[in-house]
């Protein structure tokens, strides 16, 4: 009796045994099939996740680029704008600086003239009294030049001369000298032995000079 119990367990874990590698070679049958069907699917599938990961990363580094480019497009873009804003006001500033130059050395220009034209016109004043003493000194006798009077006269001549000199004005030489016209004026022509044609042989007026300019022409005679 317990003999053929025991029989029985043999036999019936003999079956489960049997059944369970049934299963499993059954499962692999299918797996193997499945493969055989599609033999990239196992290939594609390691490859996927590779590309998957590699599209994250991608994505990830793309969206962090495209952040990056714009975040920093934008500050590029901000920063050309202020440097185009910074060179546009130092063009600005050196214009400005460059007119004002231009302006200071015109007004510098148009004070010097004016000056220029001020001082001429009080020199021009001036000769006359000049020719005034020349005159009154060359009327006085001989005798008479050492008086009080004359003397006083020919100092204030020699002072006012002299302060003519200190501004620049200086008497243009005409006797003996060749005929100028941008410094002398010829009012008569003369005969004379002691000089040629077309120099001067007696001064009528003095002349003067202010800075290198005429103030005033000479008048004289030119010897024929």
């Amino acid at each position: 009796m317990a003999e053929d119990m025991k029989k029985e367990v043999d036999e019936e874990l003999a079956e489960g045994v049997t059944s369970v590698d049934a299963e499993a070679t059954a499962e692999e049958t299918k797996a193997d099939d499945v493969t055989a069907k599609n033999p990239s699917q196992t290939e594609t599938e390691e490859p996927a996740s590779s590309d998957a990961e590699n599209k994250d990363a991608q994505t990830d580094e793309g969206a962090t680029d495209k952040d990056g480019k714009k975040f920093f497009g934008k500050k590029d873009k901000k920063k050309d704008k202020a440097q185009e804003k910074i060179e546009e006001l130092e063009d600005k500033v050196k214009r400005q600086l460059a007119e004002f130059e231009n302006f200071r050395n015109r007004s510098e220009k148009e004070k010097t003239a004016m000056f220029e034209t001020g001082a001429k016109s009080v020199i021009e004043k001036i000769l006359p009294v000049i020719d005034n003493f020349e005159r009154g000194l060359a009327m006085i006798p001989e005798e008479d030049k050492d008086t009080p009077v004359a003397d006083g006269m020919n100092k204030i001549y020699k002072q006012l001369v002299t302060e003519l000199e200190a501004l620049g004005v200086k008497p243009i030489e005409a006797v003996g000298l060749e005929f100028d016209p941008n410094l002398h004026n010829a009012v008569m022509q003369v005969e004379s032995e002691e000089y040629e044609s077309g120099v001067i042989a007696q001064e009528l007026q003095k002349g003067y000079t202010y800075r290198d300019t005429v103030v005033r022409h000479s008048m004289v005679a030119v010897v024929q």
